[in-house]
């Protein structure tokens, strides 16, 4: 039986919609990596969130598969004549892509402490705040982490309390109960053994009284 074709349209739930991107963005990028080994072609990828988050992946720099494109499309447009006001502002959006992509790149560098050797005091100092407002979030992050575990294992030493508690009530009561059926047990026992007493010692008082009746 063929299996139904899923309809594609948007998803209306933010977080599955999340979770949706995060999943085909890794599986679009595997197969890019896996197109570029195979094959070896030069492969890069440009893709942005919903929120305007950037994600790149290029099997060589990024950079220069780029510049690499706008020399074909330069090259195409030479050979077709003058561009269509289409194909300029495609060129105008790719130019400012292009750009957006290389300041991304190059502040993630800085964030890493990387190509710091051209920055000035006010860059350097505005680079410092930006790191120390991240790593003021990230100490916040994880304090809400770490009070998150505390609370879970309070609960759970509260619970094994609660726990230990039941277990020494049960073994209480059963030690109480133990006890109870030994006491009983013995107290049988005795009663047994003294009514035993009394039919063994019947008999020997009728032959005393016989054997007194004969001596008489």
């Amino acid at each position: 039986m063929a299996r139904e074709k899923r309809r594609i349209k948007k998803i209306d739930n933010i977080t599955a919609r999340q979770v949706t991107f995060s999943k085909r963005r890794r599986g679009i990028f595997k197969k890019a990596d896996e197109l570029s080994v195979l094959c070896d072609a030069d492969v890069a990828l440009i893709i942005f969130s919903a929120t305007g988050k950037l994600f790149e992946f290029s099997s060589s720099r990024m950079r220069d598969i780029l510049g690499r494109y706008n020399l074909h499309a330069s090259n195409i447009n030479k050979v077709m004549g003058q561009p269509s006001p289409y194909h300029q502002v495609e060129n105008c959006n790719l130019s400012r892509l292009s750009q957006e992509v290389e300041d991304k790149t190059k502040q993630l560098r800085k964030l890493r402490g990387e190509d710091l050797e051209g920055l000035n005091l006010e860059e350097l100092q505005r680079l410092e705040k930006m790191l120390e407002s991240g790593l003021s979030r990230v100490s916040e992050k994880k304090g809400e982490f770490l009070m998150s575990q505390i609370s879970s294992l309070e609960k759970r030493g509260s619970e094994l309390v609660d726990e230990n508690r039941r277990l020494r009530e049960r073994v209480v009561t059963m030690e109480m109960a133990k006890t109870m059926a030994l006491k009983e047990a013995v107290e049988t026992e005795s009663a047994t053994t003294n009514v035993s007493s009394y039919d063994s010692g019947a008999p020997l008082e009728d032959d005393f009284s016989d054997t007194s009746l004969k001596l008489g």
